[in-house]
């Protein structure tokens, strides 16, 4: 499943989930852009672990929920590598509470992030994947997108729209040859879980069949198949990674 020669931009891919996309597929030979807000010192630790491993990659500072800062990022990445051709929408945020404390700013804020953002993405790298001749789009969403979860509304929101939005780009890329699916990862060993309280991880826990938290490799994997030839027929999907816990 190789990816020579192929350019492939991770948003929101500094740490966790999608820092390890960046690296995995760092690894198996494509150019690599490493998307932050914030992050810079991360972000250029990532580049420099692709680096080090004989990769290609560069770090791109972007707030995904802001138009022209993705368009920068755009002019920025096709300045170093030229067009994209593997489009990976990852950064997200959460902003935790039950929907009777929920304002409607706690509610923008991640809607901005994990819905806009990936309509500004898209919007901006859109000609570029429609045109490459192995075009992939890969949205991050979640199991709490397919099942809800407590404290939650918003996100889950989010990660659930996530679903129609790449069906319909599915259909919409069709012609092209161009794919678009979606991973929906269940609960991941990252910074944002060991944030969760222990007797709530053990609960969580307890509901996955296979009877542990899935490590960030256990996602890769997949981004990458998706991201090569191999993935060619299939679109439209959405690929629940999540130890076998129901939705």
């Amino acid at each position: 499943m190789t990816l020579d020669n192929r350019t492939c931009l991770v948003t929101g891919s500094s740490r966790g989930i999608g820092c390890g996309i960046a690296e995995e597929l760092g690894q198996n030979g494509a150019n690599v852009v490493v998307n932050y807000r914030s992050s810079e010192g991360e972000a250029y630790d990532v580049v420099e672990t692709i680096a080090e491993e004989g990769g290609d990659a560069i770090a791109v500072q972007a707030d995904v929920s802001d138009m022209e800062s993705v368009a920068e990022m755009r002019e920025r990445v096709h300045n170093a590598y030229g067009p994209v051709d593997v489009l990976v929408n990852n950064a997200g945020v959460t902003v935790d509470r039950t929907f009777e404390n929920m304002t409607r700013e706690d509610w923008d804020q991640v809607m901005d992030v994990n819905l806009g953002g990936v309509f500004n993405c898209t919007k901006a790298f859109y000609d570029d994947i429609s045109d490459a001749e192995q075009g992939r789009l890969i949205n991050i969403s979640s199991v709490v997108g397919q099942q809800g979860n407590y404290g939650q509304a918003n996100y889950a929101a989010t990660k659930s729209g996530l679903f129609g939005f790449t069906r319909t780009l599915a259909l919409e890329l069709a012609s092209s040859g161009t794919t678009a699916n979606c991973v929906a990862p269940g609960f991941v060993r990252t910074d944002m879980l060991e944030g969760v309280d222990e007797r709530v991880q053990e609960k969580i826990r307890k509901r996955i069949p296979l009877d542990r938290f899935a490590d960030v490799e256990d996602i890769c994997g997949i981004v990458r198949f998706l991201a090569s030839d191999d993935s060619r027929y299939m679109t439209g999907q959405v690929i629940g990674v999540n130890g076998g816990m129901e939705w």
